[in-house]
């Protein structure tokens, strides 16, 4: 599935390990992007003006296309696939499934295979803001948020909590893995390594996700700005080319300072990512306990300095 901003994340991981830009570095939005063929970010197109001057925080929180565009400009489509790869996307997770599907992430290759012509700048344009060919499944989607929220440490993507034999005892966890998937036919599943990103880089990137939901400006502050917990997440709109159908995406974890849960939801024809965003919040309200009378006090809230309607 084709997955719009979401992947801005990854976009903005490249550049600032690669040191393109760093966390201070400014963009002037103007609206019109004057390179390739002259992609307009979202807000011009709505709203006829720019985003203005944002540095990798602000463009995360406002989705700036504009920004990523001139990452795009700046290094090219290739660090862009080598961290998406690092994010463990366009890999399988080997989730307990048989007929998972890996995604495109190889998108050079997958373009000059699938339409026999050379990849070009306006297909970089169009990748760094989650469109072109990149195509990932929601669980993939999923891992990549956690590796986020956990510092970059990867982890074990799974749908069975554990399996009890028939003497009641816990079959290991590694032993239930190596059955299920020799039951499934499931093999050759590449290992995701932890992703070693400089402390600075990855919080300027979470402090982007925690603006999208809890401040103004954010393109899901109208729809988490009660929830009553700080989260981090990232809204998407990826349109599919079949009769202007756009998907909506939402990624997110909670609560912001010590994770315990990540969210993703994509609802088919939802149009912006804002839209699935209510979605995504009933989820972690239940997960949380907020749907019922006891809530969770333990819970880092939202200051109220912080919510502005």
């Amino acid at each position: 599935m084709h997955h719009g901003s979401v992947f801005k994340m990854v976009v903005a991981t490249a550049a600032l390990e690669n040191n393109t830009i760093t966390t201070k570095t400014t963009v002037n939005d103007t609206g019109i992007y004057p390179r390739g063929h002259n992609p307009a970010c979202w807000i011009y197109t709505s709203r006829h003006y720019g985003h203005g001057y944002l540095n990798v925080t602000e463009a995360i929180k406002k989705s700036c296309n504009y920004f990523f565009y001139e990452l795009g400009y700046k290094m090219g489509i290739d660090p862009v696939i080598k961290y998406a790869k690092s994010y463990g996307l366009g890999i399988k997770t080997g989730i307990e499934l048989s007929g998972e599907s890996k995604g495109i992430v190889d998108l050079k290759d997958y373009c000059k295979e699938t339409t026999g012509q050379e990849w070009q700048f306006g297909d970089t344009l169009s990748a760094v803001i989650g469109q072109s060919y990149n195509s990932y499944t929601p669980i993939q989607i999923a891992r990549y948020t956690s590796m986020l929220a956990n510092g970059g440490k990867s982890v074990d993507v799974t749908l069975i909590k554990s399996i009890i034999d028939s003497d009641g005892n816990k079959v290991p966890k590694d032993e239930n893995e190596k059955k299920i998937n020799e039951k499934l036919g499931i093999t050759d599943v590449p290992e995701v390594k932890d992703l070693n990103i400089k402390k600075e880089n990855l919080d300027a990137i979470l402090k982007g996700m925690r603006g999208v939901t809890s401040e103004v400006g954010g393109t899901a502050y109208y729809v988490f700005s009660d929830l009553g917990i700080e989260i981090g997440g990232k809204t998407g709109s990826a349109e599919t080319g079949i009769n202007n159908q756009v998907n909506g995406w939402f990624a997110g974890f909670a609560p912001y300072d010590n994770p315990e849960i990540a969210v993703v939801v994509l609802i088919e024809n939802a149009g912006a990512g804002g839209n699935v965003g209510d979605t995504a919040k009933s989820i972690m309200k239940e997960y949380f306990g907020m749907n019922a009378k006891n809530i969770n006090e333990d819970l880092t809230a939202i200051p109220t300095t912080q919510v502005n309607r």
